[in-house]
């Protein structure tokens, strides 16, 4: 097994993304290719013993693609970048997956153009999983679609069904429409059609579910558009931050009180800020290309990368690729009738 690692992607790359390698092949035994300028890389991973990076080679890459730049106009442009040659050893069969915590646009791209679609895919996305008081939900898309038709959202909805299943061990995965109320009539024109294909899926649809619904973990996989999507991600991320430093202001406020609650809470705190840490999950895999990409936040250090690497070996595994192609074929005929009736404002997304 073998992952394509963009070494030059994140805003704490190279050295975080090295570590994160060297920790994920000495804990799982994983190859890594490390895919990036190779001077520099092979300079960082002298700090590290032979016998523990003995599973980590280099391949070079002489451009990067930075955070900021236009995701296709940079994929045309710098063809020989860190993201762009990932992606190609993993199209080529040199590697089997491919993590980056780079441009998120730019790995898209990157996946689109060296794998392809899987067959019956229109639009991929872009999944991420989100605590729960009961285990943790799935949402996409996250990012890579703003503007989508109903039945881009009921492919979502079967490749969330199949992560799920597949990867996260849920055999009759809850499937929930996000909108702004529980009755099918609520919600945009879109959601509103893609409620009714949805509801006449053999998925195990349980109907729309509403914002705070999402950490009550009332459905394993939930779907919406790019758009909301990201701005749920990075609006929870946000709120999380923001808790943990009003408790942290409060505790110091009234030092001797933090002494005895320390001492009483302080495994509860460490559990809790596990759950809810980012780099637990190391990435949110880009479900409907047909290869295996894993993105990770722009803020990965070491530990995300290495359960992103972790992460990318169990897609590998699962082949999740062509089992969404399976799923994908019970739709083919719903999704077919929809295409034939669009609406002009859905034919305007196309």
């Amino acid at each position: 097994m073998r992952i394509a690692v963009d070494a030059m992607g994140g805003d704490y790359a190279p050295q975080e993304i090295i570590k994160g390698c060297i920790h994920g092949v000495k804990e799982y035994g994983y190859e890594v290719i490390l895919v990036g300028d190779e001077s520099i890389i092979k300079t960082h991973l002298m700090e590290y013993s032979p016998k523990v990076r003995k599973n980590i080679s280099v391949y070079h890459a002489e451009q990067v693609i930075g955070m900021g730049e236009t995701p296709l106009k940079a994929c045309k442009e710098k063809k020989n970048s860190s993201i762009m040659v990932a992606c190609k050893l993993v199209a080529d069969g040199l590697a089997d997956g491919v993590v980056s915590a780079g441009n998120s646009g730019a790995m898209l791209i990157a996946s689109v153009i060296h794998f392809g679609l899987v067959r019956g895919v229109t639009r991929p996305a872009i999944a991420a999983l989100f605590p729960t008081l009961s285990g943790f939900s799935m949402i996409l898309d996250v990012g890579a679609n703003v503007d989508c038709r109903s039945t881009h959202l009921l492919q979502f909805a079967v490749m969330g069904h199949t992560y799920a299943k597949y990867i996260l061990n849920k055999p009759v995965p809850r499937v929930g429409l996000l909108s702004i109320g529980e009755e099918e009539t609520k919600g945009n024109e879109v959601t509103r059609q893609a409620y009714e294909l949805l509801k006449r899926s053999k998925l195990n649809f349980i109907g729309n579910v509403e914002g705070y619904d999402i950490f009550e973990g009332k459905a394993d996989v939930i779907v919406c558009d790019g758009f909301i999507g990201n701005v749920i991600l990075k609006l929870s991320e946000g709120v999380i931050d923001v808790v943990f430093k009003l408790l942290n202001n409060k505790l110091r406020e009234k030092p001797i009180r933090t002494k005895l609650a320390t001492l009483v809470v302080k495994s509860m705190f460490k559990d809790v800020k596990k759950l809810i840490d980012y780099s637990e999950y190391g990435g949110a895999p880009l479900l409907g290309v047909n290869g295996v990409c894993i993105i990770s936040h722009g803020k990965s250090k070491a530990n995300a990368i290495k359960n992103a690497i972790r992460t990318a070996v169990e897609v590998v595994e699962q082949r999740i690729g062509q089992l969404i192609c399976l799923e994908l074929e019970k739709i083919k005929e719903l999704i077919k009738e929809r295409e034939e009736n669009l609406t002009s404002w859905e034919v305007t997304t196309k």
